[in-house]
């Protein structure tokens, strides 16, 4: 997995009626963009990610 700076991390829930967590990658930890990477989830909370096979990274466009 890859992220830069502003990327979007989408993190499905594995549950019935939870919702899905979206969040904008702060900071990239790791060699050349690969995890862990510090989100900002939009409630506001921060934390340290270690994507898993239910995250996608949504890369930022050219005009983001």
């Amino acid at each position: 997995m890859y992220a830069t700076v502003g990327d979007k991390v989408h993190i499905k829930s594995r549950s019935v009626g939870m919702h899905e967590h979206v969040g904008e990658v702060l900071e990239v930890r790791g060699p050349e963009g690969e995890p862990p990477y510090l989100v900002r989830f939009s409630d506001g909370h921060e934390s340290l990610v270690y994507p898993g096979p239910d995250c996608i990274v949504e890369q930022r466009g050219p005009a983001d």
